[in-house]
C-alpha cells in the first residue's frame, strides 16, 4: 500500500495557477503545499472572524457576562496595556490614547 496522499485535480484559472507556481517557487514549496497554507489559513481567519462575532454579540446582548469578561481579562492581562497607560502625575489630567490612535508625527 502506498503512504501517499491520494490527489485530484482542480479547475483554477491559467492566473490563479501561475500565482501558486510563483508562490510555490518563492518559499520552496510544491504548489499543492501553497495551495494548503492557504486553505489552512482561511480557516484560521473564518475562526477568528466567528470569535469576534460572537463576542461583539455577547457585548450587545448580555452585558453582565461581557463585564464579567473583561474583569476576567484584566486579571489574565495584567491591566491596560503600556500604550494605554500614562504616567501617574498625568492622571485625571489627560485621557490615554486611543488604541490603534498613538500619536504618529515623526
Amino acid at each position: 500500500m502506498s503512504t501517499e496522499p491520494k490527489t485530484t485535480t482542480i479547475r483554477v484559472s491559467f492566473v490563479t495557477r501561475d500565482e501558486i507556481a510563483k508562490l510555490a517557487e518563492q518559499e520552496g514549496k510544491s504548489m499543492t503545499a501553497v495551495v494548503d497554507d492557504a486553505i489552512r489559513e482561511h480557516r484560521r481567519k473564518l475562526r477568528w472572524r466567528q470569535v469576534a462575532e460572537q463576542m461583539e454579540r455577547t457585548r450587545r446582548e448580555d452585558p453582565e457576562s461581557w463585564a464579567e469578561y473583561l474583569a476576567e481579562q484584566e486579571l489574565w492581562l495584567g491591566g491596560p496595556s503600556p500604550a494605554q497607560r500614562i504616567a501617574p502625575e498625568w492622571e485625571g489630567l489627560i485621557a490615554p490614547p486611543e488604541e490603534g490612535h498613538a500619536d504618529q508625527a515623526g
